[in-house]
């Protein structure tokens, strides 16, 4: 997901030519699919999802800055439509790269809506910021809960030069995580959210990033 807004004009050719060549190295023609979606006030899928990365490719380059910004609307829209609504093979992760600034001033749904959403679709969402000020500003710690509610992890490139950095952190991790399952005894299937932890045994100094939990299904 890349923001097409005017906010990030100044630096969308870098992050296109960015992106593409993340989708390059981590979509792998037999295992994965990804698609290419860019928003404005409103959000347009320039390429469907698909494991050939000339059209990838294309639809990352077919995106135009300008207009205000709904990225809650364009995440809700991602998680529901394209991810919610569509089957993964068993232990296949589902993710989202957001490139924004995470400044919203056009949706008609809240962060937390699209929050919700993202964790019932089970979707990791790593976020890129786009903001080159050298301060934390507000779109910044949207970016950081986005990604922290869901598993993922928020990057803070202040140069320009960083974001393919970036993504190259993003694709290592990706290709290294682990899947744990579990049934809880009292499992109930009411649709309800439930809170998780995921601690290190023997008190081993290692960070554990998880999704701090789940939606239930509901049969």
């Amino acid at each position: 997901m890349i923001d097409a807004s005017n906010s990030i004009r100044d630096r969308f050719k870098f992050e296109q030519e960015a992106a593409i060549e993340f989708l390059n190295q981590i979509v792998r023609p037999k295992t994965d699919l990804a698609f290419v979606l860019g928003f404005d006030t409103t959000a347009e899928v320039t390429q469907d999802s698909t494991n050939d990365n000339e059209k990838l490719s294309r639809g990352v380059r077919g995106l135009r800055p300008g207009g205000g910004t709904a990225m809650y609307d364009a995440l809700y829209y991602a998680c529901r439509d394209k991810l919610l609504k569509t089957t993964s093979p068993s232990g296949q992760r589902r993710a989202i790269i957001l490139v924004s600034d995470g400044e919203d001033n056009q949706s008609r749904v809240s962060r937390d809506e699209a929050v919700e959403m993202a964790q019932r679709a089970e979707v990791i969402i790593y976020s890129i910021s786009t903001n080159t000020s050298g301060m934390v500003l507000h779109g910044d710690k949207v970016l950081q809960y986005i990604a922290e509610s869901t598993g993922g992890r928020a990057f803070f490139p202040f140069k320009i030069e960083d974001v393919a950095n970036a993504f190259s952190e993003i694709q290592e991790e990706l290709r290294s995580q682990y899947a744990l399952a579990y049934k809880p005894p009292d499992f109930q299937a009411d649709g309800r959210y439930r809170t998780i932890e995921i601690e290190a045994q023997n008190n081993k100094k290692l960070r554990v990033r998880t999704r701090k939990g789940y939606y239930a299904p509901t049969q």
